[in-house]
């Protein structure tokens, strides 16, 4: 099975599988394979190819690799529990496997998460950019936990339930996220949305899926450790979309609390929760100029 869109781009995707401990990831890559390298991972409920608009601008000037999160698409085994702590090392195992250097990391949603745990747990990435996603931990997180609007935060945790109920139903189910967290759902277009529900379409990738949500007890105890451990100067990009909700100065106040010292934020204006795929030229636009005014030397 194909985990990704089936229309042709004009940017040439390769397609490869790696061994990672007990993991085989799925690896997607475009663009010159000695450009500085982007490694982006994805949210829930998504796949590798919620990436590919931004590959597709990317990929003249850089090295731009998408992955599917453990479990979750092409990728099999799993992280136990969805440890985003756990994800993140072997992230940091691909990221030696590829031989990457110079790299800029991004996260989307719980990619993002893992992202930001990446960043408190190595010092080989250059700089991170996370989007559109609460930090377990790390406020405004208990402010979210409070949100009677952030339902799908409790339900996902549930052991075996959201399975049960979803299963043969993906589609429908995260039809709704789209919609409703877009200000332009049609942005998220059919076959896209076809693509990331048959990344979920095994039992096993469905609770891959939803053990992102179990871990957050854990992620936030993992979190508050890591804070604790000292704070950290690797340059960190905070992105919201505009039209998401959530006030960024909160979330960024949260960040600088728990210890990240280079810290920018940005609004992608006219997007929602999934910006990288309402406005892909805007987000690659955006991750780019970051890196070009974080380059270490």
């Amino acid at each position: 099975m194909a985990f990704g869109r089936h229309t042709p781009m004009s940017v040439e995707i390769r397609h490869t599988h790696l061994a990672v401990g007990d993991l085989s990831v799925h690896v997607a890559e475009a663009g010159d394979p000695h450009g500085p390298p982007y490694l982006f991972l994805h949210g829930w409920p998504e796949s590798w190819s919620t990436w590919e608009g931004v590959m597709e601008r990317a990929a003249g000037t850089a090295r731009v690799i998408a992955v599917d999160l453990p479990g979750i698409g092409g990728s099999t085994g799993a992280v136990p529990g969805g440890s985003k702590r756990l994800i993140a090392a072997a992230v940091h195992d691909l990221v030696g496997a590829l031989g990457l250097t110079g790299l800029t990391l991004v996260g989307h949603d719980a990619g993002g998460m893992v992202a930001y745990s990446y960043l408190r747990q190595y010092a080989d990435a250059d700089r991170v950019v996370v989007m559109n996603t609460v930090i377990p931990g790390v406020e405004p997180w208990s402010e979210v936990l409070r949100n009677p609007y952030i339902w799908h935060f409790g339900f996902h945790a549930v052991p075996a339930l959201p399975e049960a109920l979803v299963r043969d139903r993906q589609a429908e189910y995260f039809a709704y996220f789209y919609d409703v967290l877009s200000p332009a759902p049609e942005k998220i277009t059919e076959e896209s949305r076809a693509a990331h529900a048959a990344a979920y379409g095994t039992d096993a990738a469905l609770t891959a899926g939803f053990d992102l949500y179990r871990a957050f007890p854990q992620d936030a105890r993992d979190n508050a450790e890591l804070s604790a451990a000292g704070p950290v100067d690797t340059p960190l990009l905070y992105v919201r979309g505009d039209g998401e909700g959530g006030d960024v100065t909160a979330y960024a106040a949260g960040l600088r609390e728990a210890g990240v010292r280079n810290l920018t934020t940005a609004l992608i204006p006219g997007a929602g929760h999934f910006a990288q795929e309402e406005a892909p030229g805007d987000v690659w636009d955006l991750i780019h100029s970051f890196a070009a005014t974080t380059t270490t030397t």
